[in-house]
């Protein structure tokens, strides 16, 4: 009996032992898994991958393949009748369609603008994100409106040309929010809301904006969400975390800031079922950098952080420098990053989107 007592004492502790070891090596290896260097990934680019519009300045773009086996995007545009800077005023999203990720894209139509007054949707249709969930399409996007104001011709031209902190153009700006429509098509109709999406509240102030989407694997869905940050004597723009169970909601913000004290705006995020982790590439003003997270609440520096600088290369040799190089949307085939897609502007003073091709991982 003795015997058999110190028998099953030595199992135990064996068989303790052993999952302690393989706890420890699943976590380990689980650490490891931040391999993803997308910079060593990026190929240059042709024309075909610049995708311009004679009569608006293109502005970023979302990505995804439709039922018809083509690719969509999803782009803001600023019509040349108002400018560049009219994004936050008279924005519009319109809808292309390509057989390649990469391009070339050809317009097909508007499918968003601003409501009118009356709707808190009211002037601009800015800053998409398509995503596919559960037999519908979601559009995500941001929008603004004057409240309870009414803006005289000369107001509205303030709102529209003017600068941060000038009064109107600030009235805007504060009142910008996240919405998203809805379709059973990626043709449409779009069915919009009442309401915006979310609210800003702590870690970030003022606005919500730049929304970036992706369903997390334990069930759920994650919001990277653009505001300001708090207490601060100038422009700091912060990122938080929200989640809900449901595509539109209702999304609660996290306490604890995603990219913490850095200046950052523009973010994708997705889960990478290979590595078993989640990544978000944003816009750091500089160049374009890249964080990850195992639980899509705690962030850190992926391992190969910088993606690029501002400028890519062409497949005839030329380097293009940008004046801004914004709006980072990684498209995901299969698992596999295949497109980068940036927002490019001039120093002319003109935009257009970009994809550049990724090599296969």
């Amino acid at each position: 009996m003795k015997n058999l007592k110190i028998l099953t004492f030595i199992l135990l502790s064996l068989l303790t032992s052993s999952l302690a070891l393989a706890e420890q090596k699943s976590v380990f290896n689980h650490k490891q898994t931040d391999t993803l260097d997308l910079k060593s990934k990026i190929q240059k680019v042709t024309d075909d991958n610049i995708f311009r519009d004679a009569n608006a300045c293109n502005w970023g773009s979302s990505i995804i393949k439709g039922e018809d086996g083509k690719y969509h995007i999803f782009y803001a545009q600023m019509l040349d009748e108002f400018s560049f800077s009219s994004w936050l005023t008279d924005g519009v999203i319109s809808h292309a369609v390509s057989d390649s990720p990469a391009g070339p894209y050809k317009h097909k139509e508007v499918v968003l603008k601003g409501r009118g007054l009356g709707h808190w949707d009211a002037y601009t249709a800015h800053n998409p994100r398509i995503k596919f969930y559960d037999g519908k399409y979601y559009l995500y996007y941001i929008s603004t409106n004057t409240g309870d104001r009414v803006l005289s011709k000369d107001q509205m031209n303030q709102a529209r040309h003017g600068k941060l902190g000038d009064e109107f153009r600030n009235l805007v700006r504060e009142n910008q929010r996240i919405g998203v429509a809805v379709s059973d098509s990626i043709n449409g109709p779009w069915k919009r809301f009442d309401k915006p999406l979310i609210e800003p509240s702590l870690p970030i102030v003022n606005i919500t904006c730049n929304p970036a989407i992706t369903k997390r694997p334990d069930g759920g869905y994650l919001m990277f969400v653009r505001g300001d940050k708090p207490n601060q004597k100038k422009l700091v723009r912060s990122q938080a975390v929200a989640l809900a169970d449901s595509p539109t909601g209702p999304w609660k913000i996290l306490p604890k800031p995603a990219v913490g004290n850095l200046n950052s705006e523009d973010p994708f995020v997705w889960y990478d079922q290979k590595r078993m982790r989640y990544y978000a590439v944003y816009h750091a003003f500089g160049y374009m950098a890249m964080i990850t997270s195992e639980d899509g609440i705690n962030w850190k520096k992926a391992k190969h952080y910088k993606v690029t600088k501002l400028s890519y290369d062409r497949h005839d040799g030329k380097a293009v420098d940008a004046a801004r190089m914004e709006r980072p949307f990684i498209f995901i085939e299969d698992g596999v990053p295949k497109v980068l897609s940036v927002a490019i502007l001039e120093r002319s003073g003109r935009s257009y989107s970009l994809f550049i091709p990724l090599e296969d991982m």
